[in-house]
């Protein structure tokens, strides 16, 4: 007799599971056992398409690093088109509105899975590296647009942006900040490079 729930894209269902988990409870409460509850699937699903824990969270990360990466290619083709703080506001709303900030917490916390990251990103805290990076991508191409002056130093203005962002989306409990406050950072750390 079948037991538990048909899973269609196993990795992915798993993956939201954990994402769930994160939100609600923090990286204190991730583990295989509450992931797997939390999918409504058996504990061995998870070990049969992952060595072990630490592997399925390296992955869970570098998942979401490809969601970044698909963001960055958006943000970048917006650049000449709406407002700059607009853009970024939106980029950076996008980027800790989601699991990012939990993900963060979870690479500091675990150091196993720090260990494995850094295998493949030796520098930098994951997510957050490719965040910034996107952002000076971005900035980079708003330049080229001259609508920021060209003497902007986005390898500057991008972590200081992330910085910013992740400090005021940082209390996973609380209500995440309103998009005036959100733009309000923003438009303090970019107004002096602004052509308009």
């Amino acid at each position: 007799m079948p037991t538990g729930v048909a899973l269609r894209d196993v990795r992915e269902q798993l993956f939201d599971a954990a994402e769930r988990i994160l939100l609600q409870d923090g990286p204190s409460a991730l583990t295989s056992r509450a992931v797997t509850t939390e999918a409504g699937c058996a504990k061995g699903v998870l070990h049969r398409h992952f060595a072990d824990f630490d592997a399925f969270l390296a992955e869970l990360v570098l998942d979401r690093i490809a969601r970044i990466d698909h963001q960055a290619a958006a943000l970048r083709a917006s650049a000449g088109t709406g407002t700059v703080v607009g853009n970024l506001s939106d980029a950076l709303t996008d980027v800790f509105g989601t699991v990012a900030v939990a993900i963060v917490s979870l690479v500091t916390f675990r150091d196993e899975l720090r260990a494995r990251l850094r295998q493949t990103r030796p520098t930098g805290v994951p997510l957050l590296a490719e965040a910034t990076a996107m952002i000076a991508a971005y900035l980079g191409a708003e330049r080229e647009q001259g609508r920021i002056v060209a003497a902007a130093d986005v390898d500057v203005l991008a972590p200081t942006l992330i910085g910013a962002g992740h400090l005021l989306f940082a209390d996973r409990k609380g209500a995440p900040p309103e998009a005036g406050a959100v733009s309000r950072v923003v438009t303090t750390v970019i107004d002096g490079v602004l052509t308009t």
